[in-house]
């Protein structure tokens, strides 16, 4: 069983791992974005949505494309896609190039999206060329032809889009075409269980546009792959117009012309390369402070840069400069605006925002700088879902299509209060709630007795305890997270992420679990205390903590904080 998720600027392929119990993305080697890398950002495994097709097609492909022979076998090439696509209109951009098909299949899928010579290449055929040669690459790296597939599509996507999907691919032998909802896909790839109704706001934020959906998701929607909408609000922002701005103003500070599209190769290509070096700078100050953008490469375009100034010249960009210029285009208005917009709709349905319970990212553009602090700081970290930006629409498909719905939700981060060692006074974290864990939990989940530590030397009055969120590599698995003061930092992989698990204090402003009457000494190594922890069903951790010495409980399985 596979899944497809098939987007405007990329397309994932996925399928559920029967031996890891979850799913994965399948490695296209040959037209993949960047086969074998390791790297969050390049989003390795996904496919360009790029069709170069060929001006003169073999006496194999015609042959092949005989309609009893595409649905068994994939004779002959008439196109190809993906990174190799992207290849072969490096240098200059061939007629025959088209870049995406999605937004205009339903809508107008006789429009002309690239030609070959003289013949016009339709949405349609766009479409027809890439899947068939997805559904080749397939093939080729798996030995295994799709016959069963879970395709995503946009929420409220026009009937005739999944008409034009289906009959392409039932014409290349796949016998079952579902298609799923991609909020619905978004929730069940971040693990949410849909059992009973929930709520979800889903930020779709890529390359191209930027969409916001309040939507309701149920029991009996997931089961037929659909949500209901209650609120939709997008704007024509993406990350290819944020790297137009920011070359603008890097260009603006070195005294540059602002490069511009134009029919001129040489301009032409000068504009690739600088948008290409822009795009780098913005991402390294995801993790960075401050990167060096170099607007030329200096051998192939130093003729470039002798034309424009005589002399090579870079600029110092910070991760601040970046946000600045952001928050003066509006792009922090506009994701306001737009959960606003989406909210104000679900209002009509009788949704509050207070009813949200999940704020689901997709889409890398929400890896832009204070994109993720302001999601935060408007619902808390505890409802915002967004480390897997790339891969949660594609995998939540791969969850459908295997039926792995039901399984249970489960903690995504480790949990645990922070001591300190007697003799070095070095932080230790000990973990009460492991990531994985299954909720809710019985209310002694973790049990322990404790003794205050008297830190100063002095009685205690106050027992107080700093829950923290502790994220690490688990199993391999890439993942984004967030620190407290809202910078962007990697987990797993081997290029580039953090080693040392990411630890965030969630209560520090008020850890305070009860208060020791009478107080305890110093010279007293006795246990006072014995507490309990368990996870509710709403995901918050609950204590309880007994004063052994009184014999009174201090607390009752009372909330703490809400876990993710």
């Amino acid at each position: 069983m596979w899944a497809i998720d098939l987007g405007t600027t990329n397309t994932g392929v996925a399928r559920w791992s029967e031996a890891e119990a979850r799913p994965r993305l399948v490695e296209l080697a040959e037209v993949c974005r960047s086969p074998g890398s390791e790297d969050h950002l390049e989003a390795p495994l996904l496919v360009p949505t790029l069709v170069h097709a060929f001006e003169q097609v073999d006496f194999w492909a015609r042959v092949g494309q005989w309609p009893p022979l595409a649905k068994s076998v994939f004779w002959g090439h008439s196109a190809v896609i993906g990174k190799k696509a992207q290849d072969a209109n490096r240098g200059k951009v061939s007629p025959s190039f088209a870049r995406s098909f999605k937004p205009f299949l339903g809508r107008s899928p006789l429009r002309t999206l690239a030609r070959v010579g003289k013949r016009p290449i339709s949405a349609r055929d766009v479409a027809r060329l890439f899947i068939r040669e997805l559904l080749f690459e397939v093939k080729e790296a798996t030995g295994e032809r799709i016959r069963d597939l879970v395709v995503t599509t946009p929420v409220e996507a026009y009937e005739s889009y999944r008409a034009e999907l289906s009959a392409i691919f039932k014409a290349f032998g796949v016998r079952r075409v579902r298609f799923l909802d991609e909020p619905v896909a978004a929730a069940l790839g971040y693990g949410l269980t849909l059992k009973q109704n929930r709520v979800a706001l889903v930020v779709d934020f890529g390359g191209g546009t930027l969409d916001v959906a309040a939507v309701s998701l149920t029991a009996k929607g997931v089961a037929e792959g659909n949500c209901e909408v209650l609120g939709k609000e997008g704007r024509p922002l993406g990350g290819n117009l944020v790297d137009r701005w920011l070359m603008g103003e890097f260009c603006q500070r070195l005294g540059y012309p602002v490069p511009k599209d134009a029919d001129d190769d040489d301009a032409s290509l000068w504009t690739r390369m600088m948008l290409e070096e822009t795009c780098r700078v913005k991402e390294a100050v995801f993790f960075r402070e401050k990167e060096v953008f170099v607007p030329t490469p200096p051998d192939e375009l130093a003729r470039f840069e002798e034309r424009i100034r005589g002399e090579s010249s870079t600029l110092t960009v910070t991760r601040e400069d970046v946000q600045e210029i952001l928050r003066k285009r509006g792009l922090y208005d506009a994701l306001s605006e737009c959960v606003d917009g989406a909210l104000a709709q679900a209002r009509q349905h009788g949704v509050d925002e207070a009813d949200v319970e999940d704020v689901l990212m997709v889409g890398g553009s929400t890896l832009l700088p204070g994109v993720y602090p302001a999601l935060e700081e408007r619902f808390g970290r505890d409802r915002v879902r967004a480390w897997q930006p790339f891969e949660a629409v594609a995998y939540g498909a791969a969850v459908f299509a295997a039926d792995a719905s039901q399984q249970s939700d489960f903690i995504v981060h480790d949990y645990a209060f922070v001591t300190h060692d007697l003799k070095t006074h070095e932080k230790q974290y000990a973990i009460i709630v492991p990531h994985g864990t299954r909720f809710p939990t019985a209310t002694d989940f973790w049990k322990r007795q404790l003794v205050p530590t008297c830190s100063l030397g002095e009685p205690e009055t106050m027992f107080k305890l700093v829950i923290c969120e502790v994220g690490r590599d688990y199993e391999g698995d890439r993942k984004f997270t967030w620190d407290a003061e809202g910078r962007l930092h990697k987990l797993g992989g081997r290029e580039g992420a953090s080693r040392e698990p990411l630890v965030v204090p969630l209560n520090e402003s008020n850890p305070t679990l009860g208060y020791l009457k009478p107080p305890h000494m110093p010279n007293d190594k006795r246990p006072r205390l014995e507490i309990s922890f368990g996870v509710n069903a709403d995901r918050w951790l609950c204590a309880t903590v007994y004063d052994l010495y009184t014999k009174r409980f201090m607390m009752r399985e009372e909330p703490v904080v809400r876990l993710l």
